[in-house]
């Protein structure tokens, strides 16, 4: 027999959905506070926030006689039509969050509208019954949001709750994501009515700098790179950690979305792809990024909390930060900390980055003055052709010494050589102390971003195959391969749809010809279905790059004259991404006096 669900029990079901812990009513009551223009939030906590949540804001509060509506399902301020549904511009929209909440606790919702009047309204709420009673309180402008005994009603939902410490822990993490994407807000949390943090509002790009510092850490913002590019109506800023920066966990990535934090696989994708060649494996980037783009352009209401999103244009949201934060990280060498990425761009739409982005070359990438790009890819496979080993397996010498050799004029970045220690290390004087370089590591990004650079100029050479290959797909795999069949082909791929459930690869890049065919297809398939793009190929052509810049780079007891590591030092400030080598371990590191007076002990 089908009934309906009483409201009591419906109301329940939909908690289920929007809270799960004590931090879920922290995140739904916060964002409320800033769409209602707040400017100061203030957060106490009891016992994890499993016994008192309360949650005070300065914002433009709530009506009185729209207090009763506030606890009912489905009533919001915030969407009137399926206009304004497609694109929300604020925070909460549902009309889920308080009537869910009120009915797995003991709610009070105490508001005032009137500035500079104590005169406000309070609505009680008991999740037992759910009956609302609304009565005269005083309160200042703004709302106060008080939650009891949470999940009282529900003890199978109550016995999931983890440790006090534990709970506290994630609402803490709630506050610091929403203080991040609110920089002009003040927040104050305390926890057992000792306070645990305290952000007053920043204005001021130096203090938003400061807030990253204070929630991210102080060791984060000094290896942060920043970020700021707009490109139509896309527009992405921030900051990123240098690769030597990394972590161990996925930590200290924060993602918005037009102000909402977000979790994304494409977002993720992207991001990773970016740090594909610069970061040691096993390893996580960290980041602190703002996405802004038209609200109509990416749909939030695909999941109850709003955590996950849809683009409209993914392929292009995907490109686009993939190339933004390539740039970025390229640009991060010696003495120029990626000050050029802070100014906007606007030349490049995001439906011209296209996928040639995904195979890591990047829009007016500068041809180097030796022409690497006569050496076509045709000619490099596992080992080194005499074109190859001729451009790229000699040493980097200088026909102009001029800042190979000490009072030649400034200091460069990387200052001068003075010794070389066991034949693996070289050791250099600039003006803030001493630079220690390892390098072979060294001189293999720099042959390697040579390579790469060869491979971009002269283009991908496809071979075809002597038996063409066949494989059976989905019909969505069959479809998306035909969509893509010309920007296959640019990647060096010859696939063509042979029916509506199997494909033929007639020709593949000419340096991959001894790759397993069906694996390498499958996986750019599935890419292309999960991200609109795929890196599959490039990725296989820079780790074959790779290897044989590793062969071809110096090896260590090799013996260096003093102009020969001066001139190692001058091509890594003008490599990119020459902080790393191409398995993301770092090529120098610096001691500056003060690192070495402390060794010391000096000034004590």
């Amino acid at each position: 027999m089908i009934r309906i669900l009483e409201p009591r029990l419906a109301n329940q079901i939909a908690a289920g959905e929007v809270v799960e812990r004590p931090a879920s009513v922290v995140k739904e009551a916060v964002e409320n506070s800033l769409d209602a223009g707040a400017r100061r939030i203030d957060i106490d906590i009891e016992a994890g926030g499993t016994r008192l949540i309360r949650i005070r804001d300065d914002g433009r509060g709530i009506a009185g006689r729209d207090l009763f509506l506030a606890l009912a399902r489905h009533a919001t301020s915030k969407i009137s039509s399926i206009e304004d549904l497609e694109a929300v511009g604020s925070l909460g929209f549902r009309g889920e969050a308080l009537a869910s909440i009120a009915s797995v606790s003991r709610l009070t919702l105490t508001s005032n509208t009137a500035e500079g009047s104590a005169e406000g309204q309070q609505a009680q709420c008991d999740g037992r019954d759910m009956a609302v009673s609304v009565a005269p309180a005083p309160h200042p402008r703004g709302t106060t949001l008080e939650v009891r005994d949470l999940f009282y009603n529900t003890p199978a939902r109550r016995k999931f709750l983890r440790t006090e410490k534990t709970e506290f822990g994630h609402l803490h993490e709630v506050i610091k994501r929403q203080a991040l994407s609110r920089p002009d807000v003040t927040f104050t949390l305390r926890h057992n009515g000792k306070q645990s943090l305290q952000l007053n509002a920043a204005d001021s790009e130096s203090e938003q700098r400061r807030r990253v510092a204070n929630i991210c850490g102080v060791e984060f913002s000094e290896h942060a790179v920043p970020i700021e590019r707009q490109a139509g109506s896309f527009r992405l800023w921030g900051w990123v950690a240098e690769p030597t920066f990394s972590r161990s966990q996925a930590d200290l990535q924060y993602f918005f979305v037009n102000g909402r934090v977000i979790r994304d696989k494409l977002v993720t994708h992207a991001i990773r792809q970016a740090y594909r060649d610069v970061l040691f494996h096993g390893r996580h980037p960290a980041f602190v990024l703002f996405f802004e783009l038209d609200p109509a352009g990416v749909d939030v209401n695909v999941h109850p909390t709003k955590h996950e999103v849809r683009f409209r244009d993914s392929r292009g949201v995907h490109d686009f930060l993939f190339g933004t934060l390539s740039r970025a990280l390229a640009d991060v060498r010696p003495g120029q900390p990626a000050a050029s990425v802070a100014e906007p761009i606007q030349e490049a739409m995001p439906d011209q980055l296209g996928i040639g982005l995904a195979t890591g070359g990047l829009p007016n990438q500068p041809t180097p003055a030796s022409n690497p790009a006569a050496v076509s890819m045709g000619a490099i496979s596992g080992r080194p052709s005499s074109a190859v080993a001729a451009a790229f397996g000699g040493w980097p010498r200088r026909e102009d010494t001029a800042l190979s050799e000490p009072g030649s004029g400034d200091v460069p970045p990387l200052g001068f050589a003075v010794a070389q220690l066991h034949g693996v290390y070289i050791l250099a004087e600039n003006q803030h102390g001493l630079v220690l370089v390892d390098m072979h590591a060294a001189h293999e990004r720099i042959t390697y971003e040579r390579l790469k650079r060869a491979r971009d100029g002269g283009g991908i050479t496809r071979q075809p195959l002597l038996v063409p290959v066949t494989l059976a797909v989905s019909s969505r795999e069959a479809a998306i391969a035909a969509e893509q069949a010309d920007d296959l082909a640019s990647l060096g791929l010859l696939i063509e749809a042979v029916g509506e459930e199997a494909v033929v690869c007639r020709e593949l890049p000419a340096a991959l010809k001894d790759a397993d065919v069906e694996a390498l297809v499958r996986d750019v398939l599935g890419d292309l279905l999960e991200f609109g793009t795929s890196d599959r190929v490039a990725s296989s052509l820079d780790e074959l790059l790779s290897t044989l810049a590793c062969h071809t780079s110096v090896r260590a007891n090799r013996r260096l004259t003093l102009p020969e590591m001066n001139a190692l030092l001058r091509d890594m400030e003008e490599t990119e991404r020459s902080g790393q080598c191409n398995h993301g371990r770092p090529t120098w590191t610096q001691l500056d006096m003060t690192d070495l007076d402390k060794l010391f002990l000096r000034g004590r």
